[in-house]
C-alpha cells in the first residue's frame, strides 16, 4: 500500500506527516481489529459496549457518543441485541423512548476485548513513557479532523 524506504532498520514509511500518520493508524487499526476479533466484535460493536459500561442510556444518547446517524445505530443495536451483548427498554418515563443497557455476556466480551487491547496498546506504545503517552494523547486532540471525514470500513 505504502511506498517504502529501507535502510539498515528495516522498512520506513513515508516521512511526509499526514503519510506517517495514516502509515501508523493503518497499522495500529489492523493490530485493533484482531484484537477485536477475540471476543467476536467490530470496532463499532466494541464502542457501542464501551459506551454501555456505566449503565443504561438512551438511544439517541448513544447515537450522539458514538457520532452516528441513529439508523446506523439501530443496525448496531440489532446486532449486539442478537448475540445476546445488549438490550434495548423502553424508558418507563417515557414509553417513546428507548434505553439501551449491556448484558452479563457483553460485559464478558467487553472484558475479554479489553484485555486484548490493553495488550495490542502496551505493544505499540512500549517504546513511550506514561508521560510520553499522555502527551501524544493531548497532540492527537488538537489534530484537526471529524467525524463526518470518516469511512468506516466495516
Amino acid at each position: 500500500m505504502w511506498t517504502m524506504t529501507a535502510d539498515q532498520d528495516g522498512p520506513h514509511p513515508p516521512q511526509r506527516l499526514g503519510l506517517l500518520l495514516a502509515w501508523h493508524g493503518s497499522v495500529t487499526q489492523t493490530r485493533m481489529k484482531r484484537a477485536l476479533g477475540t471476543a467476536g466484535l467490530t470496532p463499532r460493536h466494541a464502542m457501542a459496549l464501551m459506551h454501555l459500561e456505566g449503565g443504561p442510556i438512551s438511544q439517541r444518547a448513544l447515537a450522539e457518543r458514538l457520532e452516528v446517524d441513529p439508523s446506523v445505530l439501530v443496525g448496531i443495536l440489532n446486532d449486539l441485541e442478537g448475540e445476546g451483548l445488549a438490550e434495548r427498554r423502553r424508558d418507563p418515563a417515557d414509553r417513546r423512548r428507548h434505553n439501551v443497557a449491556i448484558t452479563d455476556a457483553g460485559d464478558a466480551a467487553l472484558h475479554k476485548t479489553n484485555t486484548a487491547l490493553d495488550e495490542v496498546e502496551s505493544g505499540i506504545f512500549a517504546g513511550l513513557s506514561a508521560a510520553e503517552r499522555e502527551l501524544l494523547r493531548g497532540l492527537l486532540d488538537r489534530v484537526n479532523t471529524s467525524a463526518e471525514d470518516f469511512a468506516c470500513g466495516e
